[in-house]
């Protein structure tokens, strides 16, 4: 079952990213069920649950008889953070990229001591969870870390869109890297030198932390 569960979600993603592209517009009626088997190589069942999941999401409309179809994809009641859970995986990093580099240059400009310190705290907590290998407490240590960067913007704007990417990335994370730390081990001397590089107030040192971090 879990399997399975887990090949929907790919099937998910790739419907989603094909709409978010614009490959499929309002009202197209997407491909039929065996086309769509051949196309992601799944079974039936599959193809289902994801054209389900979708459905109730009112990304794709079921019409019996008719076909699959796709809803109105930017809908004026529908928040940030729900837009975010339905793009594509590349989209979202795509603006995550362009988010957390301008967090970084602001965040020099901007951090105080205050801001720092917070920041050394989560390295920290960050620290004692990838020793104690624990993978929540390692992924929500992260996300902490680079939240208080985002305060240390002091742009309001930036910090309130980051702490909605959060949501996501922690999804992401989750599917990435199945439970274990080692991503994390890999990265904490980057997020280290991130953390000195802004405390000092050296941009460019900053930048290339961050677009190494933003690589892996």
């Amino acid at each position: 079952m879990a399997k399975r569960e887990k090949l929907a979600d790919q099937v998910i993603a790739k419907l989603q990213e094909r709409i978010s592209m614009g490959k499929w517009k309002k009202g197209d009626k997407i491909p039929a069920e065996p086309e769509l088997m051949a196309q992601f190589k799944v079974g039936r069942s599959t193809i289902r649950e994801a054209i389900k999941t979708l459905a109730n999401a009112g990304v794709l409309h079921v019409q019996q008889g008719s076909g699959t179809f796709v809803n109105e994809t930017r809908q004026t009641s529908e928040s940030l953070e729900q837009r975010l859970r339905r793009a594509a995986e590349q989209e979202v990093n795509h603006v995550r990229i362009l988010l957390e580099k301008e967090i970084v240059r602001l965040a020099v400009q901007h951090r105080t001591t205050k801001n720092i310190r917070e920041i050394e705290q989560a390295l920290e907590q960050r620290r004692k969870a990838i020793e104690s290998k624990n993978y929540a407490a390692s992924m929500e240590a992260d996300l902490l870390f680079h939240t208080r960067l985002a305060a240390a913007s002091h742009n309001s704007v930036l910090t309130d869109l980051y702490a909605s990417f959060t949501h996501v990335l922690r999804n992401f994370f989750q599917q990435r890297d199945a439970g274990n730390t080692a991503q994390f081990v890999r990265s904490h001397p980057l997020h280290e030198k991130l953390l000195k590089a802004v405390a000092e107030q050296r941009e460019a040192e900053a930048m290339a932390c961050i677009d190494a971090l933003l690589l892996r």
